[in-house]
């Protein structure tokens, strides 16, 4: 399997469209998309050439790192892309503090976040009815940040 991150483009955005689940029935979220590539926040997972998964980093939260989205697609899902995607966010991130959320029902999401050495920060009430969302905090004295463009072994 060879896996490339990189800084998604327009080229991108059919695919990214497909393998994200709710822009297949959400027009706002495929917009959304659009958005954070032209504004070179969106990241994407190539597998054997295929996009599979997508991230995005951007700063606009108190001025600390945020990564706001995280989709892996479907048939990509539990074999640790998202951890490295993760993990490639948190090494290209330039501020001294990074965070993300997720929603309580979204156990995977925050299992997935503890492994990446992500710490609980507190949650959000009534964004969604019923279901807080969870703000976490990545400590970045945790791993050492590697830099953009450094190919560790685990993104080869």
């Amino acid at each position: 399997m060879t896996l490339h991150i990189r800084l998604a483009n327009i080229g991108d955005l059919e695919a990214l469209i497909r393998l994200d689940t709710v822009a297949a029935h959400d027009d706002h979220r495929a917009a959304q998309i659009k958005g954070w590539i032209d504004d070179r926040f969106c990241h994407v997972v190539h597998v054997d050439g295929e996009p599979a998964a997508y991230g995005v980093l951007h700063h606009h939260f108190f001025d600390a790192g945020f990564i706001e989205m995280l989709m892996v697609g479907e048939k990509f899902r539990r074999h640790g892309l998202g951890l490295k995607l993760i993990a490639h966010l948190q090494s290209i991130c330039d501020r001294p503090k990074l965070f993300t959320s997720t929603n309580r029902s979204n156990q995977a999401m925050q299992s997935l976040l503890k492994r990446a050495g992500f710490r609980e920060s507190g949650h959000i009430d009534n964004l969604d009815e019923g279901d807080p969302e969870l703000v976490f905090f990545w400590p970045e004295e945790q791993q050492p940040r590697t830099g953009p463009g450094v190919t560790t072994p685990a993104a080869e």
